[in-house]
């Protein structure tokens, strides 16, 4: 009995990490781009609306940011808090790490660009 309770516990806390959850009163610009129908010129909305307001009191209170409607609020309520730590899915984080890459390898064929010219 002990282990099937071991077990379901174990699993149970496993099954949490499964979906993500975004602080919107925390949450990065990647982290919200990770957001369905949130890219980058939303995402900026949220933090400028967020540091103007000193956070959101409710996920409601999103509505208020431009660009942010009911149908996109309604897409991604179940992935958003206003509390609590902001998890990124894994699919997420790979995102994040291919941006990172696309970026360093730009900064660095402009930089050799650059001292071509310097030369």
């Amino acid at each position: 009995m002990k282990k099937m309770l071991l077990v379901l516990i174990t699993l149970l806390g496993m099954s949490f990490n499964v979906f993500a959850a975004v602080n919107i009163n925390t949450a990065s610009k990647t982290e919200l781009e990770s957001l369905d129908g949130v890219g980058p010129a939303k995402a900026q909305a949220i933090i400028d609306y967020r540091k103007k307001s000193g956070g959101f009191k409710s996920v409601d209170e999103l509505e208020k940011v431009d660009g942010i409607g009911a149908v996109t609020l309604k897409n991604i309520r179940k992935s958003i808090s206003v509390s609590g730590q902001t998890t990124v899915t894994t699919a997420v984080a790979s995102k994040t790490s291919k941006d990172t890459k696309a970026k360093s390898s730009v900064t660095a064929k402009s930089s050799a660009k650059d001292e071509v010219k310097a030369k």
